[in-house]
C-alpha cells in the first residue's frame, strides 16, 4: 500500500505516489535553483511545468490513475536534468539530432502574414515560407484552388500556442535546453519591441 498525494501541475490535477511526489519535488527545486539567476525564470520554469503535465496525462488511461516514480524518472530523462544544460553551450549536432523531437505541423501566429498556415509550414520543413507564400498565390492566381487549399489548412492545422507547441514545430525536442532558449528569445522580442 502507497500513500498518494494530490498535485497541481501545469494547471492539470494529478494523483502521484508519495516516492514520485518527492522525486518530482526534489527535480523542481534544482530547476529552481539552476534558473534562479536568470531574469524569466518564472517562465521557463512555468513552461517546464506545462510540458511535464503534457508528458503526465499522456501516462494516465482509464485503468491507471496515479503518477508513479518510474513516471516521473521518465518525463525527467526526456526534459533533462539542470546539469545537463550550460550556459552558452548548446546541444552538440550529435545530440540534436540523435534524438530529434516529435514533429508535428502547426500554423505560425507569430510570424503570419494572414493565418500562420505559410508560416507553420516553413518551421515544419524547414524553408523559407516566402517561398510556400508564392506558391499559394500562384495557385490562386491559376484557378483559385490555392485559397481552398490555404482555407482547409488553417481549419485543420491548429494555432501554435504553448512553447512546447513552437518547439515540436520545428522538430526539436521538448527539454529544458529547448524551452530556454525559446522563452529567452520571446523575452527579448517582447523587450526589443517595447524599445521600438
Amino acid at each position: 500500500m502507497k500513500i498518494t498525494v494530490s498535485i497541481n501541475l501545469g494547471g492539470y490535477s494529478f494523483n502521484i505516489d508519495e516516492d514520485a511526489y518527492t522525486e518530482l519535488k526534489r527535480y523542481l527545486k534544482n530547476l529552481e535553483v539552476h534558473f534562479a539567476g536568470e531574469e524569466s525564470s518564472s517562465e521557463i520554469l512555468s513552461d517546464i511545468e506545462t510540458r511535464m503535465a503534457e508528458l503526465f496525462r499522456t501516462k494516465i488511461t482509464t485503468y491507471k490513475q496515479v503518477i508513479n516514480i518510474e513516471d516521473v524518472r521518465q518525463a525527467i530523462s526526456v526534459l533533462g536534468a539542470p546539469e545537463d544544460i550550460s550556459d552558452g553551450d548548446g546541444p552538440s549536432a550529435r545530440d540534436k539530432f540523435s534524438s530529434p523531437g516529435y514533429h508535428r505541423m502547426y500554423r505560425d501566429t507569430e510570424h503570419r502574414v494572414i493565418g500562420g498556415v505559410c508560416s507553420g509550414m516553413g518551421a515544419y520543413w524547414d524553408i523559407d515560407p516566402v517561398i510556400l507564400r508564392i506558391i499559394f498565390v500562384v495557385l490562386i492566381m491559376a484557378g483559385g484552388i490555392g485559397a481552398l487549399v490555404y482555407l482547409i489548412l488553417y481549419i485543420v492545422l491548429p494555432e501554435a500556442k504553448t512553447t512546447a507547441q513552437k518547439i515540436e514545430m520545428k522538430g526539436n525536442p521538448v527539454n529544458i535546453h529547448n524551452i530556454k532558449d525559446s522563452v529567452k528569445k520571446e523575452v527579448d522580442n517582447v523587450r526589443r519591441n517595447l524599445k521600438i
